[in-house]
């Protein structure tokens, strides 16, 4: 009775051509991983801004919302979607606003890996985009960089 199966060298070159194409796989994966997280971050701080504006229409003395937990705790949130308070698809997001301007901005949790790029969205409603982290400050003073929209 004679087995058949496969030689050392034929195993090595099967796990050699896997290890190939994972190597040219994964930095592809993690660079669409990078530009997707960066897509929800626009559309968050979109939405972030949308959020302000009818909390303040809804208010008996019109004025935007202080912080991001008014906005996601009320009943219904104004938002949602936030992990651990304030993060959401590898950014982190935080609100500030007062009676007459809001700034919302988005940084990445970890610089490089969950994003490259921070977004900042004030009361004019333009998104700007930079590569270092914003500050969010009530009177949209920190709002500078290029301009997405």
């Amino acid at each position: 009775m004679k087995t058949r199966g496969f030689t050392l060298v034929e195993i090595m070159i099967v796990v050699g051509i896997i290890a190939l194409l994972a190597a040219i796989a994964i930095p592809n994966l993690l660079r669409a991983r990078l530009g997707a997280n960066e897509s929800s971050a626009i559309a968050t701080v979109k939405a972030l801004a949308a959020s302000q504006e009818i909390y303040r229409v809804g208010q008996p003395q019109p004025e935007f919302s202080a912080d991001l937990a008014t906005l996601t705790q009320a009943t219904p949130p104004y938002i949602s979607g936030f992990k651990n308070g304030n993060e959401k698809t590898g950014y982190v997001f935080t609100v500030v606003g007062d009676a007459t301007s809001y700034e919302a901005v988005g940084n990445p949790l970890i610089r490089g890996t969950t994003g490259n790029r921070s977004f900042c969205v004030d009361a004019t409603g333009i998104i700007h985009t930079q590569d270092t982290d914003y500050t969010a400050v009530a009177g949209g003073a920190t709002c500078e960089g290029t301009v997405l929209q």
